[in-house]
């Protein structure tokens, strides 16, 4: 006889009972005004914890991009610009790291807890243009969208703009609302605080300028003191770094017209289209789970056994929609329009090295620009569906991370760029200093992509110098590198060696000169190999 247990209908009703309950709860703290920020603060701690965990594994046989190394060398010391780029990545980087260690979960859980503010702000975004049902699905669209996860792992100010942009845009929102002066001294806060962080904002500033100036009630927003007062105080916050820009000869203009002009028609056109399909393959995905989360929406089995595309259709619907801010949602649609076809058009236009990455701080808006749109009904069923989409996409990457990174590790396995040992080489080079000068190892010399990881890992966190570049950091100088002494280390195969080595010759003509080599083994498996060529010079007597 059979000791199958079958449970009885009492049980499947008590169980399903608790699954609306929970559904049920999930909405209510949704959309409830005491509960909601609350609910949005605790996602967006849990998506920074699991993204930080899942990246450590991900990344255990790299060390940090270069980028995160350099933002850790801006931020030890707190300039008003730092060559390249203006100064606010460099102290947001110096203060996490007055609290961190130098260390690689460090870097992921700055860039996690980066995306994770942004999340919230974009929420806050929302809310100005949609109900709170469709603002919390927006949000987690926006912790779907993979520029907000595994995209997002390099904390640089590409990404930190995804904290200022939503917050100038939230600015924006609320002076064409309010068009008051107060409204208008945030929204210059907010312009200067972006502004800071990286000079490619302007292209966000201008699309809200336009939408300002295309939108059917421009002229109650013009004729307030809001956009006034806000220019106003933008230009005032902006005067130090505007002194220091001046001081430094425009430095990172120079920076900018050097690296990312071209002149092959061809080339530009090949990278346009490159940043065109990269960034819509990255919206696809959470537009995509998005329907997928509608399309659950009970009774999803019986539409899809007796008329599937119910299961679409029910979605759509004419007729007004309390839901939506439609003045707010056309200031969304004029301002992700722009800033989507801008770039691309003035890469062509301009023959502008053309980067994919610049599209990280662009499209944060398209998930409220599309649900925003008022034909389209959010169901109450849908938050749990797209929460617990995300939920299980973390923590099925979380558990599948460490194989991941051994199949990423095994495909690549000769890939220095990604898997070279530059942290061991910068603790050898420690040591080499230590055992010839008992001193701190000063300052470091070479290419940026060579010698950043090496000021992060070393322990003595030695200062970067490039030498033949225009855009100085201004965290060292030509003296002091001549008085401190310095240890130079470049690749043997980089074409910019022989310019290197004459800049060696004509500071440090005495300098020690050795070959290094290095390789970093990780669960057991060998990463490839490295030779440097490496020149210690003694400090001054």
């Amino acid at each position: 006889m059979s000791t199958t247990s079958i449970p009885s209908a009492r049980a499947r009703a008590k169980s399903r009972l608790s699954f609306d309950r929970f559904r049920a709860w999930l909405v209510a703290y949704a959309t409830h005004p005491s509960a909601r920020l609350w609910l949005v603060i605790q996602l967006a701690i849990v998506h920074a914890v699991i993204w930080t965990f899942i990246l450590v594994n991900l990344k255990a046989a790299q060390d940090v991009h270069m980028d995160v190394a350099e933002a850790w060398g801006w931020g030890q010391k707190f300039l008003w610009g730092y060559g390249k780029h203006p100064p606010l990545s460099g102290w947001i980087a110096g203060l996490w790291f007055r609290i961190f260690p130098a260390t690689d979960w460090a870097t992921y859980a700055l860039a996690m807890a980066t995306v994770s503010v942004g999340m919230v702000i974009c929420w806050l975004v929302a809310l100005r243009v949609v109900d709170p049902r469709r603002a919390f699905l927006v949000v987690v669209m926006v912790a779907l969208y993979p520029i907000f996860n595994f995209k997002g792992f390099k904390y640089n100010p590409d990404l930190l703009q995804l904290v200022t942009l939503p917050l100038v845009v939230l600015a924006y929102l609320n002076a064409f609302e309010k068009r008051s002066w107060q409204s208008g001294i945030w929204l210059g806060l907010a312009g200067a605080l972006a502004l800071m962080t990286k000079y490619w904002v302007l292209t966000m500033i201008g699309a809200i300028g336009l939408a300002a100036l295309i939108h059917p009630e421009r002229m109650k927003f013009l004729l307030s003191p809001a956009p006034w007062v806000a220019i106003a105080t933008m230009v005032a916050a902006m005067i130090p770094h505007i002194v220091w820009l001046a001081d430094a000869h425009f430095v990172p203009l120079t920076y900018a017209g050097d690296t990312y002009s071209i002149e092959n028609s061809g080339q530009v056109r090949q990278l346009v289209f490159g940043y065109v399909l990269h960034n819509a393959a990255l919206l696809a995905l959470p537009v995509a789970l998005a329907a997928l989360a509608m399309a659950l929406v009970p009774p999803w089995l019986t539409l899809l056994a007796r008329a599937p595309l119910r299961i679409v259709t029910r979605a759509w619907a004419r007729g007004a929609n309390l839901g939506v801010n439609v003045s707010q949602a056309l200031n969304v649609w004029i301002i992700q329009i722009i800033v989507a076809a801008g770039p691309p058009l003035g890469a062509l236009a301009f023959s502008i090295y053309m980067k994919t990455d610049w599209g990280i701080s662009l499209f944060f808006l398209v998930p409220l620009a599309l649900v925003a749109i008022p034909t389209l009904r959010v169901q109450s069923a849908v938050l749990f569906n797209i929460v617990a989409i995300w939920l299980v996409l973390s923590v099925a990457t979380l558990a599948a991370s460490p194989w991941i990174a051994a199949r990423e590790m095994a495909a690549n396995s000769d890939n220095t760029a990604t898997y070279g040992a530059r942290s061991e080489l910068a603790r050898e080079l420690t040591q080499a200093w230590h055992s010839r000068f008992a001193s701190r190892w000063a300052i470091v010399a070479g290419t940026m992509e060579s010698i950043q990881p090496l000021v992060f890992y070393s322990p003595d966190h030695p200062v970067a110098f490039i030498p033949n570049e225009a855009w100085s950091s201004g965290l060292t100088s030509l003296d002091e590198v001549k008085k401190d002494g310095f240890i130079g280390v470049f690749d043997p195969t980089d074409g910019r060696l022989p310019a290197f080595e004459k800049w060696v010759s004509e500071i440090a003509p005495n300098a020690e000169r050795m070959v290094m080599t290095t390789r970093r083994f990780t669960h057991g498996k060998a990463g490839p190999s490295m030779t440097w060529n490496v020149y210690i010079a003694p400090p001054a007597k």
